[in-house]
């Protein structure tokens, strides 16, 4: 039996949706087949291996049970592929699963530490995972392959006071309403829809408080599409979802918290652009490396219009998530889902 090693929370700013996919996954992991171990990273960045009461995972409540709590490592040392906990044990590790999101997580940091304890691990490689986590470096890379996208302008931190003036002048050139977002954050943390020049340094400042680059975007309005990517060199790519976020776009608290937003599988688009959809997502997943499993989000126009939106390379696996419900669409259950991803690990 293989031990998988769930890995959850994490020092970033989707730490709570992170608590919730993995309570998710691990509900799906087929104990006949492995043996799960929970290594819970908190907001400050400390790794515990958890051995309390599963459901205490997805609350956060895991982190006050302390008796089943103790610290722990992972072994670079390539080939050995085991945790070390401070009490003197040594948990060997088969498979890494992180059920991460976000910044120190999904950005490549996590998978460069298996790539070097030589783990295999559900998802991309630390490579792809950096790349798609920039969505000022996809859109560049993206370009050069005649992706279509949104128009956009990168503001960085350190040279600010100029960026902002310059963001400025971009943005009336463009036109309000505008999207404002970090580069490096996901689940729209510190995102904003600004309508005027007023509320452009605002935005701007709080996306930066996400890394230290932020990204303006022209507004498209437009239906919010997603496809679900599974496979490392066979692909299987699913049928369009469609979001309608019942708010003004489809923010953090739409997404986890009030779930307002309404699910269309397949996606109300004609057949023809939904056909078109899924090759530019297989494109844009084999052309930035990744593996395993990937989320493409479009946006499609009144007159669809195709534009690229972003790629999530560890997509949550919440009860509300896309990713799952897409693929479960197409005939899996989560269960079998949760099965091949470890299979497909590398």
């Amino acid at each position: 039996m293989k031990n998988i090693c769930l890995i959850f929370g994490g020092k970033s700013s989707e730490h709570e949706v992170s608590l919730r996919s993995a309570s998710a996954i691990l509900s799906g992991i087929d104990r006949k087949k492995y043996n799960p171990i929970l290594l819970g990273i908190t907001k400050d960045g400390v790794w515990y291996v958890f051995e309390g009461d599963s459901q205490k995972i997805a609350d956060g409540s895991w982190i006050f049970d302390e008796q089943n709590l103790t610290k722990a490592t992972l072994s670079v040392n390539c080939g050995e592929k085991v945790l070390v906990l401070d009490d003197g044990r040594k948990l060997p590790i088969d498979v890494a699963y992180p059920a991460v999101h976000g910044e120190n997580c999904e950005d490549g940091r996590l998978q460069g530490l298996f790539e070097l304890a030589g783990i295999p691990f559900v998802g991309p490689g630390s490579l792809a995972s950096a790349i798609s986590m920039d969505k000022s470096v996809t859109k560049a890379i993206l370009n050069g392959l005649g992706i279509p996208q949104a128009r956009a302008f990168v503001v960085f931190e350190y040279h600010k006071a100029s960026a902002f003036c310059e963001a400025k002048k971009w943005a009336s050139e463009i036109g309000y309403p505008v999207f404002v977002k970090p580069t490096s954050a996901g689940s729209s943390v510190g995102s904003a829809k600004v309508n005027c020049e007023c509320e452009l340094d605002s935005a701007l400042e709080n996306a930066l408080n996400y890394g230290g680059k932020a990204m303006i975007e022209e507004y498209i309005t437009a239906r919010e599409v997603e496809v679900a990517v599974l496979g490392n060199d066979t692909l299987t790519v699913s049928e369009c979802g469609e979001i309608e976020p019942g708010a003004d776009f489809y923010d953090y608290d739409t997404k986890y918290k009030n779930d307002t937003a309404s699910y269309y599988i397949p996606a109300r688009v004609s057949e023809k652009k939904r056909l078109e959809i899924r090759e530019y997502a297989k494109t844009i997943f084999s052309a930035l490396g990744c593996k395993g499993l990937s989320r493409v989000d479009f946006f499609v126009t009144a007159d669809e219009k195709i534009y690229f939106n972003e790629i999530n390379t560890l997509p949550g696996f919440t009860s509300i998530s896309m990713y799952p419900k897409l693929m479960m669409n197409e005939g899996m259950s989560f269960t079998e889902l949760v099965t091949k991803l470890i299979e497909l690990a590398k």
